[in-house]
């Protein structure tokens, strides 16, 4: 019988599913790495999600035929490390990008009408007038939404703005995205200019070499000082000193997070400010989008044991 350890948490009824056709042994890899390490000797497969897979950890799997992530992003795996060991490794995309794109409009909506800020204000028993233009937000119908990263949660963020809120959209990718782009009346334009004319800033590109420290203090510093920055897609994206000190000195109106350098955040200089929304990254984090996605990883596990081909193989 195939052996498969599962290495974080898992949704009962897709622990069951395992337990009933492979050798499952549950060994979270943070919370018993030794017992991890022992495991993994002998395995087939590994399913799990937010831990760091690498060669140090992966060495002693000598037997490993594949990876099932259950998460859209792969960044926490050592691509090359796998490529070379012939390990394959699946993930979870699609699935949850109408959530995560939900979190994304939420975020936009908190930070422009200052609402986790004024529900605070208002629970302190400061409410004691009229609101002064000290506590206003800022409309959002109408307004340019600026999306960098145009892919799948991209454009379904894109498409929240320009049918529910009248957006003007402008987007920056690698290429442009025609197929996306034109039922959003999008426009294609360099990150400078994003930076420079959105009115709302949202972050959706995958971590890469390329896209790691993409916003940092010069990126920021062209943003308008009405301008808020969103950040669903990975927190290394962003230099979060950088976004903290323009936050600080009100360079840009307010920033609406769910993604950090570190994670998770338990301390941090951003939690002293008021115009920053903080989000324990919680984009996919509904009980019928994580159903999905455990359920998607375990046929991308059946997939990689039974040597199947997987178009959800990174």
């Amino acid at each position: 019988m195939k052996k498969v350890v599962v290495f974080s948490s898992i949704a009962p009824e897709i622990l069951a599913k395992l337990q009933k056709t492979y050798h499952t042994v549950v060994a979270h890899a943070q919370k018993d790495k030794e017992k991890f390490l022992q495991e993994i000797e002998n395995a087939d497969a590994l399913i799990g999600a937010s831990v760091v897979l690498n060669e140090q950890n992966l060495k002693s799997a000598k037997q490993l035929k594949g990876i099932s992530t259950i998460s859209a992003g792969y960044d926490n795996y050592a691509i090359n490390y796998l490529r070379e060991r012939k390990i394959r490794l699946t993930h979870t995309p699609h699935v949850l990008t109408e959530t995560t794109a939900d979190l994304a409009f939420g975020l936009l909506m908190s930070t422009a009408r200052r609402i986790p800020e004024l529900d605070q204000w208002t629970k302190t028993g400061q409410w004691k007038k009229a609101v002064e233009p000290d506590y206003f937000g800022q409309d959002v119908f109408g307004k340019t939404l600026g999306i960098i990263g145009l892919g799948n949660i991209g454009s379904a963020i894109a498409r929240r703005g320009f049918y529910g809120f009248n957006m003007n959209i402008v987007y920056h990718n690698r290429s442009p995205k025609p197929e996306l782009a034109e039922p959003l009346n999008a426009e294609y334009c360099s990150l400078d200019q994003l930076l420079k004319t959105s009115d709302f800033i949202v972050v959706a590109v995958s971590l890469n070499a390329a896209s790691k420290a993409l916003i940092g203090k010069h990126e920021l510093s062209k943003m308008q000082k009405h301008a808020i920055l969103i950040n669903t897609a990975r927190g290394s994206v962003v230099d979060q000193h950088a976004l903290y000190e323009v936050l600080k000195n009100k360079e840009i109106f307010a920033a609406g997070l769910d993604v950090y350098e570190e994670e998770p955040l338990s301390c941090s200089e951003l939690f002293e400010l008021d115009n920053v929304v903080t989000l324990p990254h919680i984009g996919s984090a509904t009980q019928n989008t994580r159903n999905k996605m455990a359920l998607l990883a375990y046929q991308n596990l059946e997939k990689i044991l039974n040597d199947l081909p997987c178009r959800n193989e990174v």
